[in-house]
């Protein structure tokens, strides 16, 4: 068999001081999907997900908590870490920038950017955003406050810290994306960072006085300092592969200089911060960037912005609790601009949920069934022409699941999850609608037992596929309908599509699945 590639995603760290929000759901469900599609393709795969524990955010709440950083992260960090289970994910493990070995690889960081001349001392003045752990130009601000956070007084500081040279990186960026003009993605997004990084780049600071902030990591060789949270924070995404200690898993996984790897999914409010800011560090210390950058949009609610102090912030985990995981993953995977802002309203998730669930997938799954235990005692039939020829697989005038397979396969690349959705809730439709041309329970009444036999075998067939398909957007149902038509290899931990895959079995026994996604009472 062929030997893929490894394959390393990851996401954002965010910050811990507040649960997650639908818009993080949005992230991890999006890089999610493709670690495990790329498992079914074979790939060795690392999903990197971690979270953001240093800086003066998480200093203050934790004193308004009455409790001291450490402990208020190990908290927070917990209820993070609980999302593995609550919105099904497969990520690796939980990256903590406050693990003694992301703090000595942040340190390592430092010291190869200050041997190579990018780290220098000098006198910082800003206006600073706590709520966004950046200091913000006066373009930058609405009304004199960050549009961000607007509840955050802005900060006016003035003190010695250390310097990471953004400017003498200018050119050395653009070079990185002239010769990889898909390096960010969507293409608007590459050409807001290319035009930002071609206005002229500020240094910035890195470093704040332990004595007014102490939470950080620690500056090599100067305990008077700690890092500023972002050039600690970004180095998570190595330090997670055991850099610099484990070369081999960090050129296994992240690449090398001649051939990066890494894949990063975001926010586009961090734009700037993954794909200029993390970029540069990488290139001050001479190691590989990253390959490509996903940015996706935000979400709203009934077309607002989502804020707490408007009382519209959606908790995912409570849509989890009620609808079921898999309904809120294929919300926000097939209903869901993956690069541009969306709405998020229950009545609309309501609606997709019972045309497209519990009316489209849940009712084929029901009906194929159904016949089968009605026609053939619950036995798979045996096709009496080849299966390869089965309309459902090679029909020259339907969609069969090979286009979808196809169609599955280029969306994932370039990110369109909802496109992939279409394709697969476009094969659904096709099968409905062969049943409904093809009416077995006609073939029943007239006794044709060959006919039916093939009918109901390439919709079984139909059906085994739809359970690979859906696996890396909708595992749980995938799971189900495999338990329910006895697809052995995609109940392994990581099952792999091109090992695991043969044809339907004749004989097999076949039984209602658990209900794949129950109808709304009204």
């Amino acid at each position: 068999m062929e030997t893929k590639k490894p394959y390393y995603i990851t996401t954002t760290a965010p910050y811990v001081n507040a649960k997650a929000h639908i818009g993080f759901a949005l992230e991890i469900i999006q890089a999610d999907a493709v670690a495990r599609y790329k498992r079914l393709q074979g790939h060795t795969v690392y999903f990197n997900f971690g979270t953001d524990e240093h800086g003066q955010k998480i200093y203050d709440k934790a004193k308004e908590a009455g409790t001291d950083p450490q402990s208020y992260t190990d908290e927070y960090a917990a209820k993070f870490d609980g999302l593995k289970k609550a919105l099904n994910l497969s990520y690796d493990k939980l990256a903590r920038t406050t693990d003694p070995h992301h703090s000595k690889a942040a340190q390592e960081m430092w010291r190869l950017c200050t041997k190579n001349g990018y780290i220098e001392k000098g006198v910082y003045k800003a206006k600073y955003c706590v709520g966004c752990e950046l200091e913000k130009q006066d373009s930058d601000l609405e009304d004199g406050k960050c549009p961000l956070h607007p509840t955050y007084k802005l900060q006016l500081i003035e003190e010695e810290n250390y310097f990471f040279k953004f400017s003498n990186l200018q050119d050395k960026l653009l070079k990185l994306y002239r010769d990889n003009p898909e390096f960010v993605i969507p293409q608007h997004r590459q050409k807001e960072i290319e035009n930002f990084v071609t206005s002229g780049l500020q240094d910035f600071s890195i470093s704040r006085l332990k004595e007014k902030m102490p939470w950080g990591v620690p500056v090599p060789d100067d305990d008077k300092h700690v890092m500023y949270v972002w050039f600690d924070a970004l180095t998570y995404y190595i330090s997670a592969l055991d850099w610099p200690e484990d070369d081999e898993s960090f050129a296994k996984f992240w690449g090398t200089l001649d051939a990066p790897n890494a894949i990063q999914v975001a926010g586009k409010d961090n734009l700037r911060q993954q794909a200029s800011m993390w970029q540069a560090m990488l290139l001050a210390a001479n190691l590989p960037t990253s390959k490509q950058i996903m940015i996706h949009g935000f979400l709203t609610s009934n077309g607002q912005k989502m804020s707490k102090s408007i009382g519209n912030v959606i908790d995912p985990i409570e849509y989890v609790e009620k609808y079921g995981v898999d309904a809120l993953r294929y919300y926000l995977l097939a209903k869901v601009s993956p690069f541009e802002d969306s709405d998020f309203t229950r009545e609309s998730f309501e609606q997709v949920y019972q045309a497209d669930l519990a009316n489209g997938l849940g009712n084929l799954v029901s009906r194929v069934v159904g016949m089968v235990e009605k026609y053939f005692g619950g036995e798979i039939p045996k096709p009496p022409k080849d299966p390869e020829n089965h309309p459902l697989r090679l029909g020259k005038s339907i969609y069969t699941w090979k286009d979808s397979w196809n169609d599955i396969d280029k969306s994932i690349e370039s990110y369109d999850f909802n496109k992939a959705l279409e394709s697969i809730w476009k094969f659904i439709s096709t099968a409905d609608k062969y049943i409904d041309d093809t009416k077995p329970w006609e073939l029943a009444k007239q006794e044709n037992k060959e006919e039916l036999a093939w009918v109901l075998y390439g919709l079984c067939d139909a059906i085994h596929q739809l359970a690979w398909q859906l696996n890396c957007f909708l595992p749980d149902t995938s799971k189900k309908i495999a338990e329910a038509f006895n697809i052995e290899k995609l109940l392994t931990d990581n099952p792999n599509y091109k090992d695991g895959w043969t044809n339907i079995k004749s004989g097999t026994l076949v039984k209602l699945p658990k209900p794949l996604s129950p109808r709304l009472e009204k």
